[in-house]
Formats: C-alpha cells, structure tokens, sequence
C-alpha cells in the first residue's frame, strides 16, 4: 500500500536550482577577497593609501571574525535539514494555532540555522501540516534567536550582554506579533501558496546534508562578503559628517540601518559583526540592523516569493519591516 505513496513523493523533486546562481556567488566571494588582498595597488590611484589601508583592514577583520561562525551554522543547518524531520515539529507543538506560536517561536534558541534554510524548514513544516502561523513564527525567529547567533552577538559586542538580550527579545516578540497577527487577520489563506513537501524521500541523508551545506555556504558566505565590504566602504567613503548628522537621529539613524539590513543580506550569524564595526551608530539603531536582516532582506524576499508565492512576499516584507522597527526602538528605549 506504501509504493504508490512512494512513488508520488519521489515524484515531487525539488528543483535544482541554477547552477549560475552557484557560480556568482562564488565569484563574488572570489572577487572581494581577492579585493581585500590586492586592493591597495588596484585602488592606489584612486583612494589615499590610508584609506585603502583601512578599508582593506576593515574588510578581513569583520570577514575573518565572522567566518567561524558562519561555517558553524551552515554545519548545525544541514545537520537539521537532513537529520531531523518535520514531522518532528508537527508533533512537538500545541495542536491550538494560538499556543502553538509562542511555542515556535521559542523553539528558534535550540535549533540553530540561518535564515536560507529556516524558508525551506518552515514550507516542511506547513507541508506536514503545521499551522501556518507557527511555521511563519519560526520562519522569523530561528535565524534570529539560535545558539550560534547569540553567540557570535555576544563576541562581537564584548562586556554588553545586554546587546544580546535585547536581540533575543526583540526577535522573539517579533515573531510571535506576526504569528498572532496571520491569526487575527483571517490566515491569509488567500495568498499564500502552501508548498508540497520539497524534500524527497528517496535522497539520502548524507547527500542532503552535503547539498544543503554546499548550497548555504555559497550564499551565505557571499552575502557576508558583500556585507563586510559595504561596511567597510560606508566606514571610509561616507563622510564622516553625514555620518554623525544620521547617528545623532535615533529615528533615521534605525530606519537607515533597517533599511541597510534589507539591503546587504548578510547572514544572521555574521552580521553582528558588522553592526559591530557601525561604531557611530547608537546600540538601538544597530540592534534595527541585527533584528531586521535575519527576517526581512532582498535574498529571503526573493525565497519566500519562490517558495510561498509573490502574493505572500508583497505582504509580508513590508509589515514585518514596520513592525521589525517598531520593536527594536521599543527594546531598545527599554533595554539598551
């Protein structure tokens, strides 16, 4: 009685995805190291050699700092997509749609993974029959509250801890605001588009494992690039005086760095270190830029289109945006 059942499921492969996109990421990561290397000659003629001296510094610095931990979580995220199954979560949480979300939520500080993996993590989740609700409360807070990332928040703001509390905080309430909030609004059931499962039964694990290790160092890793060389060029190209003037507005200076956040996409167990390096910035507006990346950036709009449909990421980006500063200011009033 299983073959059919089988059958239909081996049927339902995921699409592979381009090699193209591989190859411009690694390209990129190729590029910018090689940037960080030889930038000084490239640039000689162009820049001051301080200021090409201190970009490239910067740069290495905030990359070198970062990696480990990148590395880390890319192991702990493919070690869960390829071992653990969703069906694990489905039993785990509250069968009532509004206990089961602060319960997700939660679960985000134990299962460490970034914020490529937790899109596909949370179409499983769905997939076997969890609350929207819930899926999308771990969709928000598991790249942003897990072990790794708390940890590299902890080592990129030395003797602050409550930096890293006012991140797990932030990030939680966040989640859990917008899984209550699918539940008031009537679920959304008109746009969004439940996947099927996208995981094959017939793949085994190690080549899960391997795959989605591969594929999230690729992009993670060259998305922390491109974070790290535009932190390390806003830090000597800007001038310092617009700089201050932004700072000095808690407001703009938080919608700035959220906005920045949406831009370079780095991944949630680097980007501490680049909110780090943002020293002209106050702690509220770089915790804007810690709690807003991990939920809301061009990359994870472009897979929640891809994977939930463009209906769904048209909404979802911009209220979690708001809602994203709205609390860090709040926690940061509170905490910080």
């Amino acid at each position: 009685m299983s073959a059919p059942a089988d059958v239909d499921e081996k049927a339902e492969q995921p699409p592979k995805e381009p090699a193209g996109s591989s190859i411009a990421f690694t390209a990129t990561l190729i590029l910018l190291v090689g940037l960080a290397l030889f930038g000084r000659r490239i640039f000689a003629g162009v820049f001051t050699d301080e200021v090409v001296r201190t970009w490239a510094t910067m740069f290495v610095g905030v990359t070198v700092q970062a990696l480990p931990f990148l590395v880390l979580g890319v192991l702990l995220s493919a070690a869960l997509t390829a071992f653990v199954p969703a069906s694990f979560f489905a039993k785990a949480l509250p069968k009532h749609p509004a206990l089961a979300v602060p319960v997700a939520s939660a679960s985000g500080v134990i299962l460490p993974g970034c914020e490529c993996a937790s899109v596909p993590v949370s179409a499983a989740l769905m997939a076997r029959g969890v609350t929207p609700a819930a899926a999308i409360a771990f969709l928000l807070s598991a790249p942003a509250i897990n072990p790794v990332v708390l940890a590299s928040t902890a080592v990129a703001f030395p003797g602050q801890p409550k930096v890293v509390v006012a991140r797990a905080v932030a990030s939680i309430a966040i989640s859990m605001i917008i899984g209550w909030l699918w539940l008031l609004t009537g679920k959304g059931g008109a746009w969004l588009k439940i996947p099927k499962n996208r995981h094959a039964e017939g793949t085994g694990k190690l080549e899960v494992f391997r795959s989605s290790m591969l594929h999230d160092f690729l992009h993670a890793g060259g998305f922390l690039v491109v974070g790290a060389a535009a932190a390390a060029t806003l830090n000597v190209i800007v001038p310092r005086s617009w700089l201050d003037t932004v700072a000095s507005n808690l407001l703009l200076s938080v919608l700035v760095l959220g906005l920045l956040a949406v831009l370079l996409a780095i991944c949630s167990e680097a980007d501490a270190f680049v909110a780090a390096s943002l020293s002209q910035f106050s702690l509220t507006a770089r915790l804007a830029f810690m709690v807003v990346g991990p939920i809301v950036d061009v990359k994870l709009i472009a897979l929640q289109a891809g994977t939930f449909g463009p209906k769904f990421a048209v909404r979802f980006a911009p209220a979690t945006f708001v809602i994203a500063i709205l609390v860090s200011l709040g926690v940061g009033w509170w905490l910080l």
